[in-house]
C-alpha cells in the first residue's frame, strides 16, 4: 500500500510548494521564492500555522497592503523572466479583493503567481462569517469569484482531497509556456484545517524545466519563404524575447541577416539600445526611426508579442498595402492576431531555426544604410530632450535624461508603470542589459510602481533599482516603500511631482476636453493640497531629499548610492511638456456631439485619423 502523510489541507499545500524546484543558473533551487501573507481569521489559523511550520525552506514574507504584495510577487516573476515566481496568501473578504488589481496584472503580462486566498466556510454552518458576501440567489458564490476572469485556473477547494490535483495543474499553468499566468486557489477556511492521508508521492522533489516548443515544418517553410521575399523587413521585439531568454538569438538573428529591430515596452532590453540595428520603441511611444521602418515594412517577424494598440499605432501604424506579418510566438491566440501568418513555437527555438534556414540570406543594403541615419537623427533628438536644464520646472524627459546619467552602468534595473513617464522611458530610457527596463504597461497599474521595484530588488538583489514614479501613483500605492526597508532591500525611488494626474490631463487636452479633474488646480476643491512627499517617505523610514534643480537630482542621485537603505528624492515637474519628437496616433474616441468648438474640432481630425487603420 502506498505511504500516506496525515497533514491538514494547508499543511499539504505548504510542504507541496517547498518541494517544487527548477534549475536557475545551472544550480537548483526553489521555484517558489517565498510566500507574501497577510494574515487574517480566514488563512491566519491555517496557512499561518502550516507556513510556520516550513519557514526554513520556504520564506513568509509580511506587507502592509494585500495589492501592494501581490505587485511584488508580479514583478518577481516578470524580473525573473517566469523562470521562478511567488505565492500571496490573505483572509477573505477585503484583503482578497485587494489582490484582484495585481491578478489582471499578472494576466495580461502572462506573468506567473500563485494566489491563496482564504474562503468562507465549505460546510456553511455558521455563514454568513465575518467580511462574507452574501448573494440571494447562489449560496455557492464568495468574493473570491472575482478572481475567475484575471485567472488563468481558478479553483475552489471545499474538501481537502481536492487540493491533490489543484496543486498538480496549478504547476502546469504556471510553468507552461502558453498557459502561463495568475492561478488561483481559493481555500475555504474550514477546510484548511481538515486532515487528509495524503499520498507521500505528493510531497516528493520535482525539478521543472520550461518547454521550448519547435515550430511546424510547413509554418517554418512559409515564414522563410515570406522572409527571402523581404524588401524592407522590420523585428518587432515584444516581451516573449525575455521571457524565452532569447535576447542572443536576437542578436545574433538580427545582425546576421541585416534586419533592424522595435521594441515594445515589454520587449524593451531585448536588444541592447546601442546596437545599431535596434532602432528603439515603437508605436504609440515610438522613436521616428523604429516607426519609419515599420509604417514602410513589406515584412513584420513580430517575436513574442501581444500586438496592443500602443505598438501598433490602434492598427494604423503599418501602411504599406503589401505588408505581410509573421507572428512568432508561443501561443497561436498572439501568432495569428491580425491576419499574420502564424509561425507557433519558442521565440529562441523559432529564431535560430529561421535563421539556419535563411542562412546567408540578408536584407538589401539600403535597410542598414537607412537604419544607420534613422538612428543618428533619432539619437539626436533624444538627446536635446533629455539634456540638462536650469527650468524650475523641468520635464520629464530631463529628468529621465538626469537619472540616466547618474546612475551610470549596466547594473541598473528601471523600474517604473502607468502615467506619461512609460511613454517618455520607452523613447529615451537607454537600457543594454535583458532586464534592465522593467515597464508594467500592459495593465498600465498605477501603484505598481514602488511595490514592483521591492519584488525586482528580491529576484535581483545585485541590481541598483531604479523606481521612477508620478506624484498620482505614489499616493495611490507606497506602502511597500516602508516593507522594503524592513526587509532591507534598497530601492533608489525618484519621485515626480507634476500635482495631479498629468498624463491623462494632456489626453484631455488633446481630444478636445477642458482642463478638468486631472490636475488637483482643475479639480473641485476647497484648499490646495500642499503634499509634503519627502517628510512622508521620511517618516516611512527612508532617506529623503527634496531637489530643485537637475543638477541637484544628480547629486542626490550619486549621494544616494552610499545610503544603506531606501532613497527617495522628489522633484517638481511641469506637467504639460512631452518629447515632441516620435509618437504616433492612438485610438482614443472623441465625442461624435458636442457643445464645444474644441470637441468638435478634434472629432473632424479624429474621423480623418481613422482611415488609416488597417480594419482586419
Amino acid at each position: 500500500m502506498a505511504k500516506t502523510i496525515r497533514l491538514t489541507m494547508a499543511q499539504a499545500v505548504a510542504h507541496f510548494l517547498k518541494a517544487q524546484m527548477t534549475v536557475e543558473g545551472g544550480r537548483k533551487v526553489p521555484i517558489f521564492a517565498g510566500v507574501w501573507g497577510i494574515f487574517g481569521h480566514g488563512n491566519v489559523a491555517g496557512m499561518g500555522e502550516a507556513l510556520y511550520q516550513v519557514r526554513e525552506d520556504l520564506p513568509t514574507l509580511r506587507a502592509h497592503n494585500e495589492q501592494g504584495m501581490a505587485h511584488a510577487a508580479v514583478a518577481f516573476a516578470k524580473a525573473s523572466f517566469r523562470q521562478r515566481f511567488m505565492a500571496c496568501t490573505t483572509s477573505i473578504g477585503p484583503g482578497a479583493l485587494n489582490m484582484i488589481t495585481a491578478a489582471g496584472v499578472a494576466h495580461v503580462n502572462r506573468l506567473p503567481v500563485l494566489f491563496l486566498p482564504g474562503d468562507v466556510f465549505a460546510n456553511r454552518i455558521p455563514d454568513p462569517v465575518l467580511q462574507q458576501i452574501e448573494n440571494f440567489g447562489d449560496g455557492t458564490v464568495s468574493v473570491n469569484d472575482a478572481f475567475r476572469c484575471v485567472s488563468r485556473y481558478f479553483d475552489r477547494i471545499t474538501r481537502p482531497e481536492q487540493i491533490i490535483p489543484a496543486l498538480k495543474r496549478t504547476m502546469q499553468v504556471l510553468t507552461d509556456p502558453v498557459d502561463c499566468g495568475p492561478v488561483t486557489l481559493s481555500l475555504c477556511q474550514d477546510v484548511q484545517a481538515e486532515a487528509y492521508d495524503y499520498p507521500a508521492s505528493l510531497f516528493e522533489e520535482k525539478v521543472w524545466t520550461h518547454r521550448r516548443p519547435r515550430p511546424d515544418s510547413d509554418e517554418l517553410a512559409a515564414a522563410i519563404a515570406t522572409l527571402r521575399k523581404a524588401e524592407k523587413p522590420l523585428i518587432i521585439a515584444g516581451g516573449g524575447v525575455l521571457y524565452s531568454q532569447a535576447t542572443a538569438e536576437l542578436k545574433a538573428f538580427a545582425g546576421m541577416h541585416g534586419i533592424p529591430v522595435a521594441v515594445t515596452q515589454a520587449g524593451k532590453s531585448a536588444l541592447p539600445d546601442d546596437h545599431p540595428l535596434c532602432m528603439g520603441s515603437i508605436g504609440v511611444t515610438g522613436t521616428s526611426a523604429a516607426n519609419a521602418f515599420a509604417e514602410e515594412a513589406d515584412v513584420i517577424l513580430a517575436v513574442g508579442t501581444r500586438m496592443q494598440d500602443f505598438t501598433t499605432g490602434s492598427w494604423s501604424l503599418f501602411k504599406n498595402d503589401a505588408v505581410t506579418m509573421i507572428g512568432l510566438n508561443t501561443a497561436a491566440f498572439d501568432a495569428a492576431k491580425h491576419n499574420s501568418q502564424p509561425l507557433v513555437a519558442d521565440a529562441r527555438e523559432g529564431l535560430t531555426l529561421l535563421s539556419e534556414a535563411l542562412g546567408g540570406w540578408k536584407a538589401p543594403a539600403a535597410v542598414e544604410a537607412a537604419a544607420k541615419s534613422r538612428k543618428d537623427e533619432w539619437m539626436a533628438a533624444a538627446n536635446r530632450a533629455t539634456a540638462a536644464t536650469n527650468a524650475a520646472l523641468p520635464s520629464d524627459a530631463q529628468v529621465i535624461g538626469a537619472v540616466q546619467r547618474a546612475i551610470g552602468g549596466d547594473n541598473s534595473v528601471l523600474v517604473c508603470a502607468a502615467g506619461g513617464l512609460p511613454g517618455e522611458l520607452h523613447k529615451l530610457w537607454r537600457a543594454n542589459r535583458p532586464g534592465g527596463y522593467h515597464m508594467e504597461y500592459g495593465f498600465s497599474c498605477m501603484g505598481y510602481e514602488i511595490a514592483g521595484g521591492l519584488g525586482v530588488k528580491l529576484a535581483r538583489p545585485e541590481a541598483d533599482v531604479v523606481v521612477m514614479v508620478g506624484d498620482g501613483s505614489y499616493m495611490m500605492m507606497n506602502s511597500e516603500l516602508s516593507t522594503s526597508i524592513m526587509l532591507g532591500q534598497k530601492l533608489t525611488i525618484v519621485v515626480l511631482d507634476n500635482r495631479g494626474y498629468g498624463c491623462i490631463n494632456r489626453l484631455q487636452m488633446a481630444t478636445g476636453g477642458a482642463n478638468f479633474n486631472n490636475l488637483l488646480k482643475d479639480s473641485m476643491i476647497e484648499t490646495m493640497p500642499d503634499i509634503d512627499f519627502r517628510a512622508h517617505a521620511e517618516s516611512m523610514g527612508a532617506v529623503a531629499v527634496k531637489v530643485s534643480s537637475i543638477a541637484d537630482l544628480e547629486t542626490a542621485i550619486e549621494r544616494s548610492k552610499g545610503n544603506d537603505r531606501t532613497s527617495v528624492i522628489v522633484i517638481d515637474t511641469d506637467p504639460l511638456i512631452t518629447t515632441k519628437d516620435g509618437g504616433h496616433w492612438w485610438d482614443v474616441a472623441v465625442p461624435e456631439v458636442s457643445a464645444r468648438d474644441e470637441v468638435n474640432t478634434a472629432r473632424e481630425a479624429y474621423v480623418k485619423a481613422l482611415e488609416a487603420q488597417r480594419i482586419g
